[in-house]
């Protein structure tokens, strides 16, 4: 008789509740009161976007070192990592073994299809969009449909938030439905649950100063753009936030 391995979705749902207690207890979220305060932290930046220094007029740039050839460099997370770091209060880098990762993105078992939530500049950067999990959690947050569903729930009940990008509409009805997931932890907030989930940092001085440190910034650079800095698409997204600087 040949040997059979399951598809390791099936594998894992077997043990979903263990792995959805693993990311309850380890996740760490903004406080829903940043998050209103600073919805979106560096809305001049998206995935994939071309990657300008500080005066927005000259690109960051990769030599390979087995070719030699030079090749623009784009977002991948960098400036999503800096959001969330600074909204949890964290100004010392990154925690070891720590990832970021995005809440709300385009479901596509294959990876294949493009990202277009995080290459929106409305959502890439969004602290609701993100939550703080141990590196070898990630996956799951990734790949299980289960646990993608579940953080979105969590997200749309601790922030009043669900996304609006038209290529997750579907998924985005279903989560605002208020119909928590089986499986959904007792300690994350619900319907009749007003809580924060366990891991939810303070809105600290320390938040609260570095959300003034980004407006500031955000008002020089809409005061003297640099030649390629997006003004218009800033002010965009400013307004559909409503945040005032």
């Amino acid at each position: 008789m040949r040997a059979s391995i399951p598809d390791g979705l099936d594998a894992i749902r077997h043990e979903l509740a263990t792995v959805v207690r693993l990311i309850a207890s380890t996740a760490r979220w903004v406080h829903p009161d940043a998050f209103r305060a600073m919805p979106v932290w560096y809305p001049e930046h998206a995935r994939g976007r071309t990657s300008y220094k500080a005066d927005w007029a000259s690109v960051y740039t990769n030599t390979s070192r087995q070719t030699g050839q030079t090749q623009d460099k784009v977002e991948a997370n960098i400036q999503a990592r800096k959001a969330l770091l600074g909204a949890l209060g964290l100004r010392n880098g990154m925690p070891k073994h720590w990832t970021v990762c995005h809440i709300w993105g385009v479901d596509d078992p294959g990876f294949q299809a493009p990202n277009t939530v995080i290459t929106d500049p409305r959502f890439y950067s969004c602290t609701a969009n993100m939550v703080l999990l141990p590196t070898p959690l990630k996956a799951f947050s990734d790949s299980v449909p289960e646990v993608k569903t579940m953080l979105r729930v969590c997200a749309f009940h601790l922030y009043g938030w669900v996304c609006q990008h038209p290529h997750v509409e579907e998924q985005a009805c279903q989560v605002a439905s208020r119909q928590l997931p089986e499986g959904y932890p007792h300690d994350w907030p619900g319907p009749d649950r007003a809580v924060l989930p366990p891991g939810t940092a303070p809105f600290s001085i320390e938040v609260k100063r570095a959300i003034a440190r980004r407006k500031a910034s955000l008002r020089a650079s809409l005061e003297s753009p640099g030649a390629n800095y997006p003004a218009v698409e800033v002010r965009q997204t400013l307004v559909y936030w409503n945040i005032e600087l």
